[in-house]
């Protein structure tokens, strides 16, 4: 008696803790929120995929059913999630450049003054990528929004800057003021 085993249905789904496992080989480990962080940044074109395939999720599954007409407004809020989560880490991005402001006020010389100060820069930087990264994926799930509402998706409220249309100056404005600091 023979019978047909599917390969990746026979092996074991991995548990937390060999995720966590893995994780800590590859990455090194998960660093506090005062360290800074290594790991990569998500690839783009992987991330484009998976934004496009949240809103192909979403809209085969709404798509001729009574919740159709909610459609466009759950749509919007995907773009918005993105949206809010860059406009936080702007706002801690601002937070990071005042405090580097005060520790530059406050050099003396010292080793311990000049770690922080690196410290904090390496943040910004950091920081940056985050905000940009988050850019990228509203603007991303924007452009799906778009494909299925056949509407430009707009913010209910403040502004939707999009750095990929400034100029380079502009675009590393608060990159230069980081690394002036150095």
């Amino acid at each position: 008696m023979t019978t047909d085993n599917d390969p990746v249905a026979d092996e074991p789904q991995p548990s937390s803790t060999a995720y966590l496992l893995q994780e800590t080989q590859l990455y090194g480990h998960r660093p506090f929120e005062d360290e800074p962080d290594h790991r990569p940044l998500p690839d783009a074109r992987i991330a484009g995929g998976a934004i496009a395939d949240i809103f192909d999720a979403i809209v085969s599954s709404l798509i001729d059913t009574r919740i159709e007409p909610d459609l466009e407004d759950l749509a919007w809020g995907i773009v918005n999630v993105f949206h809010r989560a860059g406009e936080r880490i702007e706002r801690e991005l601002d937070d990071n450049e005042r405090e580097q402001k005060r520790l530059q006020r406050e050099q003396d010389g010292s080793e311990v003054k000049s770690v922080e100060l690196e410290r904090r820069i390496a943040e910004g930087i950091t920081m940056i990528e985050r905000r940009d990264t988050m850019e990228f994926f509203r603007d991303t799930a924007a452009d799906q929004f778009r494909l299925y509402t056949h509407r430009a998706w707009t913010p209910r409220s403040g502004s939707l800057v999009n750095r990929k249309a400034m100029t380079a100056t502009i675009n590393s404005e608060k990159l230069i003021s980081l690394l002036y600091m150095l």
